[in-house]
């Protein structure tokens, strides 16, 4: 297009008429909100002048959306991450504007959570929330989903007597997809070592069901240990890492199905393995990143965290729109699975 883009070129773009765009400008409350999109859009895209007026237009016609997510501790590099992500997922959200609140927890007692859950759900039309299973859990949600605010569980299941959405990923498939890296990587049969971060964290039972299910199907010559929690503590991981080591000196590997990864990768730096030793973790960021490169950790499933941000608030913002009484939508995202050829 040559020259600066005028009216008119910005009303054949978006297929509209001139006066429609001039009401999109002035009076955006008179024109439906489609319209006002494809004429935002179209203005994008041609690089039409008054773009600011028009967003400026748009956004104060559309509806807002107050959204509420809790999230765990904020100095955990993975939950800082997708909490930046979110903020990004709401400022880029044409359908409607997005009033976004993100909390941590640093206190993940079940009675704290509990608390925050009834206190964000005071605060917000839609809320999502990373927790534990617990009975004051599941009654925090149950009294949110009374008062007419839905809530959806983000990366750990969660029930209550009301429907509870999720979005997040298939934890059985995740257990399997670890369980064929030691099947494909390790030379031989032996020991496999789990460690979880809580069990009441459903996500990390289902990857243990999945993980020992493929082992059943595919392989029974190996032998699991069973599993030891690590609380979500990096001190913890590590202390425990070193003891499974002591005590199982021809340890094949190790599956992380939790928090604690980064306390696992100290320990195995000062305790050297074979080369066909498989340590599989839990998602992306330095740390893993650090231990793929290095050969410390061999393979990471990770939530897509951008995708799963956007699927975040385009799900709290359908469950608000929608019927609470119609039931809650559970959303599984692909993983992403990394290497040190991939990072």
């Amino acid at each position: 297009m040559v020259g600066r883009p005028t009216i008119r070129d910005l009303a054949d773009a978006a297929g509209v008429s001139v006066s429609t765009v001039n009401r999109v400008i002035n009076q955006p409350d008179s024109v439906r909100q489609p319209t006002r999109d494809r004429v935002l859009y179209a203005a994008e895209d041609i690089g039409f002048y008054g773009l600011g007026s028009i967003e400026n237009s748009v956004m104060r016609a559309r509806e807002t959306h107050r959204l509420g997510v809790l999230l765990q501790q904020g100095d955990r590099a993975f939950y800082s991450g997708l909490g930046k992500a979110l903020t990004r997922a709401a400022q880029t959200y044409h359908a409607a504007n997005i009033d976004l609140q993100v909390e941590y927890l640093s206190d993940l007692s079940p009675e704290n959570v509990a608390a925050r859950i009834r206190a964000l759900g005071t605060q917000a039309d839609s809320i999502g929330v990373v927790a534990a299973e617990h009975p004051y859990v599941s009654d925090a949600i149950d009294t949110v989903i009374q008062h007419g605010v839905p809530v959806t569980a983000l990366i750990a299941v969660l029930s209550a007597q009301h429907d509870v959405g999720f979005v997040g990923l298939d934890g059985w498939k995740v257990g399997r997809t670890a369980a064929w890296a030691f099947h494909r990587m390790c030379r031989e049969p032996g020991e496999v070592a789990i460690l979880l971060g809580n069990p009441r964290y459903r996500n990390q039972e289902l990857n243990e069901t999945g993980f020992r299910s493929y082992f059943r199907e595919h392989c029974p010559s190996f032998t699991l240990l069973e599993p030891r929690s690590t609380l979500e503590s990096l001190a913890i991981a590590k202390e425990l890492t070193h003891e499974i080591l002591d005590s199982h000196p021809k340890l094949k590997g190790l599956f992380i199905s939790g928090g604690g990864v980064t306390g696992v990768l100290e320990a195995l730096r000062e305790r050297p393995q074979a080369d066909d030793f498989v340590t599989v973790g839990y998602e992306l960021f330095g740390a893993t990143r650090t231990g793929l490169i290095d050969g410390t950790l061999t393979m990471a499933i990770c939530h897509p965290v951008e995708a799963f941000a956007r699927q975040i608030i385009s799900q709290l913002v359908a469950a608000k729109l929608g019927n609470l009484k119609s039931g809650a939508t559970t959303t599984y995202l692909n993983f992403e699975i990394y290497t040190s050829e991939n990072v």
